[in-house]
């Protein structure tokens, strides 16, 4: 099913600007994420101790959902939906653990159900202590914990990445917060911070290229995307397709700016089934233009693309 049809044969849902979600009403209070935890443990982990496992994602669970993470006040509906599934590599000794996470947020289109992949980011590199009921502790201002440092720089990334799709960079403050985890965390020397790992695809670069001024077109490009076109799509899809390209155009000039850079990359993984259902149809000139760019940026998924001039 292309992206216009889902569009026009759903029921209609109303998305709440920004700016309404600043009420002072303090009987609606709720924390900002609705994040579903998921703790798999992986095939060569040897352990008969299970019941960790499930404490931890109990504990994890409430870290994300029980925090205030900002100073905004949200309804139960206004909570930013997202999934954090973490698989258990390995148990080196008792306690200690070494997994793999892929986070994943979303939020609603405008006058629809449809619910739009904003960031799909796999972390391959994170290493940390655990026992089972052990407290959770975060300062903002200082480094507690490998858990509680992970869980808060996705916690802020997530938020940040939010409120750009509604506000032309409205995510900044929570971008610097997730710097300020960042640095913190160089005191540690932890697997998946530094900028020295010879991968860009971990915690350091994501944030660098959050906050670089160099990449400021590509977050902009994010809030046109969501709120200039897919927000529009449903009353205007060519138009909306067109916002769209010039989107994909100026990431491509970012790209050339600052090459390899894990914020282009991420908008792809999170984009690029939508992006193919999206361009499926409308003005084949259109679509051939956004088939060369895209197969430019993400050349993983071409194989993929190849639906957008296919018919």
């Amino acid at each position: 099913m292309t992206l216009s049809t889902t569009f026009s044969n759903i029921t209609r849902f109303s998305i709440l600007p920004l700016f309404l979600m600043l009420v002072t009403n303090l009987s609606v209070l709720a924390q900002e994420l609705n994040c579903n935890v998921v703790v798999n443990v992986g095939p060569q982990v040897e352990t008969t101790e299970r019941r960790v496992f499930a404490d931890m994602e109990s504990a994890f669970s409430q870290f994300m959902n029980g925090r205030r993470w900002s100073n905004d006040v949200f309804t139960s509906a206004e909570k930013i939906n997202c999934n954090m599934i973490i698989t258990i590599e390995s148990r080196p000794q008792v306690g200690n653990f070494t997994a793999s996470v892929q986070i994943q947020s979303s939020r609603p289109v405008y006058n629809t159900n449809y619910e739009s992949l904003i960031f799909n980011f796999a972390d391959r590199e994170w290493q940390f202590e655990y026992t089972e009921s052990q407290p959770l502790e975060f300062n903002d201002n200082s480094y507690t914990s490998n858990i509680t440092s992970m869980l808060a720089f996705y916690a802020y990334v997530i938020i940040g990445l939010d409120y750009d799709t509604f506000e032309k960079m409205g995510g900044s403050p929570y971008f610097t917060k997730a710097q300020v985890t960042v640095d913190n965390t160089q005191q540690a020397n932890r697997p998946g911070w530094s900028q020295f790992e010879g991968n860009f695809r971990n915690r350091y670069w994501l944030s660098e290229n959050l906050n670089s001024q160099q990449l400021v077109g590509v977050r902009e490009a994010i809030y046109n995307y969501h709120r200039l076109a897919l927000d529009k799509f449903n009353e205007n899809p060519d138009e909306s397709r067109q916002m769209v390209l010039q989107v994909l155009k100026d990431l491509q000039q970012a790209a050339r700016r600052k090459p390899n850079s894990i914020l282009i990359i991420a908008f792809f993984d999170a984009k690029n089934d939508e992006l193919t259902s999206m361009f499926s149809q409308g003005n084949i000139q259109v679509r051939r233009e956004a088939y060369e760019i895209v197969k430019e940026l993400d050349p993983s998924n071409t194989a993929k693309y190849e639906a957008i001039i296919s018919n």
